[in-house]
């Protein structure tokens, strides 16, 4: 506890720059997803009363059933167009700008879905959402590219499972203000659906104060003073030499070396087993079954028997578990490691989805069937923050070298993308046709990936990324000649060291 509180006086700057950026982006995402279920039922009555108003005539059920598919997944389409672009821009235009304009996207669509009802257009609900989505799938890279380049090596495990507690945090806080006594009755969800602003106005406020990541001043700037001010804002005065010089054996290892395009990054053979893990990594998360829960909890408790008027504080319940678990998380991420962490997780999630399938099976057998039901999906979601979900951030932000990151967030964010956009979108419908073995589908999932990351992925705790190049090396090229790591850098070696 004192070693805890001695850094946050001494990393105060780096505490306050990932507080700034959780808010604006994993924040956002957590918040999409909660309130989204809290105005289900309202959005649902205003498309059936503007189709009545325009044609004379109810909407169909399966008509209806479908534009609210539409209404969930289009913001998975919209996060696979943005994160699509943030490669090209991050390289352009770095980090910090690309996130300040994002900002403004998003408090435009904010403003757009909260008019939706004066204007009488269920269309504007989409316009927003998808806006939203693209905002979302530009910064939510950026975010995790940011965080872990401006965090030293000890801090850096910590710093990385943040965006997951944000993620939760925002969960949270939608949760609560969609209860039915705040913003989530029915004359007031339009102002539920465009608060998502507010968080991006405190960033577009306060992000201009903060330095971009050293790193990048540093490899692809040439400033080397701007390096050291940034150095000194968020890691403080102390002594940093390690830190420094893991940057520089980075840059030796990327002198002559341009940031590869997606492509180039998809046919490079030393890159092969690290591609591999983001895409089971991020692909897992989608298909754990956690997205499913907090997309459709509504239809998840009243399949597990519970009363319409109290499920919505059961959901709140579910999201403040995970918040306390993200929190758990990020105390023990340093000292368990993040293989540990990801591998055990998905293997006590799948043994609990299949436990949920069990008690929703006997759930008219015994009158006590459905709590277990609850308590069951309560630790689901608190095995998922405490294990993959801060663990999983971290990984993606270790495994790859600079020149590499801005292309292989773009893979694992458009993979992360359509999980988003084909869970929204087909999970009703699984729900309609399979009911409560639809879990089971993701029970295969998670005991699959966690056979795949126990056989397969090196533990990247404690280690530089030149470090964990080599541990995948000896995957990527196995018995064949491994190319030769610079493990000095010449150039500009010392212009830290008065630090």
């Amino acid at each position: 506890m004192t070693s805890f509180l001695s850094d946050l006086v001494q990393y105060r700057g780096l505490f306050q720059i990932i507080t700034v950026l959780g808010i604006g982006g994993t924040f956002q995402i957590g918040f999409q997803v909660s309130t989204i279920t809290y105005v289900s039922q309202h959005v649902k009555a205003f498309i059936n009363e503007t189709w009545l108003e325009r044609y004379g005539y109810p909407i169909h059920h399966d008509n209806l059933l479908f534009l609210w598919s539409i209404t969930v997944s289009i913001f998975g389409i919209g996060g696979l167009l943005g994160s699509s672009g943030s490669r090209y821009l991050t390289v352009k235009y770095g980090k910090k700008k690309c996130l300040l304009c994002n900002n403004l996207l998003m408090i435009a669509a904010a403003s757009i879905m909260g008019c939706s009802k004066i204007a009488q257009s269920f269309e504007m609900i989409l316009i927003g959402r998808f806006m939203c989505g693209v905002s979302a799938g530009l910064c939510v890279p950026l975010h995790h590219q940011y965080v872990g380049e401006i965090s030293p090596r000890k801090l850096r495990g910590f710093a990385n499972s943040t965006s997951s507690f944000f993620w939760s945090l925002g969960k949270a806080v939608g949760q609560i203000s969609g209860q039915r006594e705040l913003l989530g009755s029915q004359s007031l969800w339009p102002m539920l659906m465009a608060s998502c602003g507010l968080p991006a106005l405190v960033q577009l406020v306060t992000l201009p104060f903060f330095p971009e990541s050293p790193p990048y001043l540093l490899m692809h700037k040439g400033d080397q003073e701007g390096c050291k001010k940034a150095i000194r804002q968020l890691w403080g005065e102390g002594h940093h030499q390690a830190e420094i010089d893991d940057i520089m054996k980075e840059k030796a290892t990327m002198k002559n070396t341009k940031i590869l395009s997606v492509l180039e990054l998809m046919t490079e053979r030393a890159f092969r087993w690290q591609l591999y893990m983001i895409v089971i990594l991020t692909a897992t998360v989608q298909l754990c079954g956690i997205n499913a829960i907090y997309f459709y909890t509504f239809e998840v408790l009243q399949t597990a028997g519970f009363d319409e008027r109290i499920i919505s504080y059961m959901t709140l319940c579910v999201g403040l578990s995970e918040l306390v678990a993200t929190v758990v998380c990020s105390s023990i991420i340093e000292r368990l490691g993040r293989k540990v962490l990801v591998r055990g997780g998905y293997w006590i999630m799948g043994s609990l989805l299949a436990g949920i399938t069990v008690t929703l099976s006997l759930q008219d057998w015994y009158f006590w069937m459905p709590y277990c039901s609850l308590c069951l999906i309560i630790l689901f979601v608190v095995v998922f923050g405490v294990g993959p979900a801060g663990a999983t951030v971290s990984i993606r932000s270790e495994i790859f070298q600079l020149s590499c990151r801005p292309p292989a967030f773009v893979i694992g964010a458009v993979v992360n993308w359509l999980g988003v956009f084909v869970i929204g979108t087909t999970f009703p419908f699984i729900v309609e046709r399979l009911k409560h073995f639809c879990f089971l589908i993701f029970m295969g999932v998670l005991f699959t990936s966690g056979i795949i990351i126990h056989l397969f992925l090196p533990e990247t705790k404690g280690k530089s990324s030149v470090e964990i190049t080599e541990e995948f090396n000896k995957l990527n090229f196995k018995k064949k000649r491994v190319p030769a790591t610079p493990s000095h850098a010449t150039e500009d070696y010392t212009f830290c060291t008065r630090l």
